[in-house]
């Protein structure tokens, strides 16, 4: 009678020459698993060859993933990639080509009496296999939609808007002067480079940059996503660019400004106090609704330029100027453009460039301030107010320890950087200095 040992033995040495087909002829490898030495943060897949029709050489194929990484332990993950990898397996034997649409294939396993299960999981593998090829011949059109699909979760609606409409400028640009890219790995560094260069001419070099940015990210979404091998846009540098900065305002202008606001423009006033007292920026004003004002506690509650909620307190010079909220609509929008508190169904970018227009026609124009002039110089102008008041009666670090907690800056080190850029650390007056270098 044999033993478990023989029994296993023969069991094994039948399945491996099942498993395995060592005919030096085909033109594939044996498929793979890939487990990330065992980390579960990373991707695991089934991976293997095939043999190029161009050049007669194995090529290393798109990695198949499946479900497997939503699987949270290791035993379950690799349990999925070994029913995949048996499928794989057996569908190369029977002669799924990557480079070919596979219909007769398709046909023979459909007419084959296997079970139920083991058709489902043969037509499920060529279906997802299929993808993967076709994906390799995806259209620009189609790999940047796909590629904002993948994003969207990650970004919010304005970021998201943003993305889309340098793809929509990028696509039309290459649809003008670039008509023979059709799929997506048709396109390359030159490509790009020339689209960029075009940019830089007609608009500036932080304009260029920030094209760069953008796609760069969506890029390294397909490379993610094995649609492209790399990302080389990282190759191609920035450029050095000026940044825009808006001038603080003198304390006779700004004086003259609330004034005229005053009989003029109430609800922009407002608007403007939010951002010179509260130091909010401008779309972050644009996002309040009566329910971000904390009525009891004199607290504003606010979505920041690089965290999800911030609180602030608001202080007493702005809080009495704030008109009573509490019997209204707490989802009312706070500002909008003909009342505090109602309803406005646009977007955050819109509510923001409509305050800037309404501004520029209200105040800069009869003002006639310049450019550099502009709602995010009261910010600036106000800052520059508090930090100088602060170090009449505090060392440097003192002053910029508190405005620190008033700004909401993240560290010492970015508060220390924007004071720089508004200039308000200005030095005392050194003349004497300068008489005592003469003598």
């Amino acid at each position: 009678m044999p033993n478990f040992k023989e029994l296993f033995s023969n069991e094994y040495k039948n399945e491996y020459e099942s498993a395995y087909d060592l005919s030096v002829e085909r033109n594939f490898s044996e498929p793979k698993i890939y487990s990330a030495k065992w980390d579960l943060k990373k991707r695991w897949y089934v991976y293997f060859s095939f043999r190029d029709p161009k050049t007669g050489k194995k090529k290393r194929q798109t990695p198949f993933y499946g479900n497997a990484n939503k699987y949270k332990t290791k035993e379950d993950r690799l349990s999925v990639l070994v029913t995949y990898r048996k499928v794989l397996l057996r569908l190369l034997k029977q002669g799924y080509n990557p480079y070919s649409d596979n219909l007769e294939l398709h046909h023979s396993l459909q007419s084959k009496n296997d079970t139920a299960n083991t058709q489902r999981l043969a037509n499920e593998g060529i279906k997802n296999l299929n993808l993967i090829s076709n994906g390799k011949k995806m259209t620009v059109q189609e790999a940047f939609d796909f590629g904002i699909k993948r994003k969207e979760k990650l970004l919010s609606q304005t970021t998201k808007r943003g993305y889309e409409n340098k793809i929509k400028i990028f696509l039309k640009w290459l649809k003008t002067y670039c008509p023979e890219i059709v799929d997506i790995t048709d396109l390359d560094k030159k490509v790009v480079t020339s689209f960029l260069n075009d940019v830089l001419d007609r608009t500036s070099a932080r304009n260029r940059n920030n094209f760069r940015t953008d796609l760069s990210s969506i890029i390294q979404v397909f490379v993610d996503n094995d649609i492209l091998e790399q990302n080389f846009i990282k190759k191609i540098p920035p450029l050095k660019s000026i940044p825009e900065r808006n001038k603080t305002y003198s304390q006779d202008t700004q004086e003259r400004i609330f004034s005229h606001l005053e009989i003029n423009d109430p609800i922009l006033l407002l608007y403007i106090k939010f951002i010179s007292y509260n130091f909010l920026r401008p779309i972050e004003v644009c996002r309040l609704r009566v329910k971000d004002i904390d009525l009891k506690n004199k607290r504003v509650h606010f979505k920041a330029k690089n965290s999800p909620l911030k609180t602030k307190i608001i202080p007493e010079i702005l809080w009495k100027d704030i008109p009573d909220l509490k019997k209204l609509d707490e989802e009312a929008v706070l500002f909008t453009p003909d009342k505090i508190a109602g309803k406005w169904e646009t977007t955050i970018g819109n509510r923001r460039d409509y305050f800037t227009k309404r501004f520029k026609r209200v105040v800069k124009e009869p003002f006639n301030l310049g450019a550099d002039y502009g709602l995010y110089s009261f910010r600036h102008t106000y800052i520059t107010k508090l930090y100088r008041a602060l170090m009449k009666d505090s060392s440097p670090f003192e002053a910029k320890s508190r405005l620190m907690l008033i700004t909401g800056h993240t560290s010492m080190t970015a508060l220390e950087k924007y004071l720089r850029d508004i200039d308000a650390e200005l030095p005392e007056d050194y003349s004497t200095m300068l008489k005592s270098a003469h003598e």
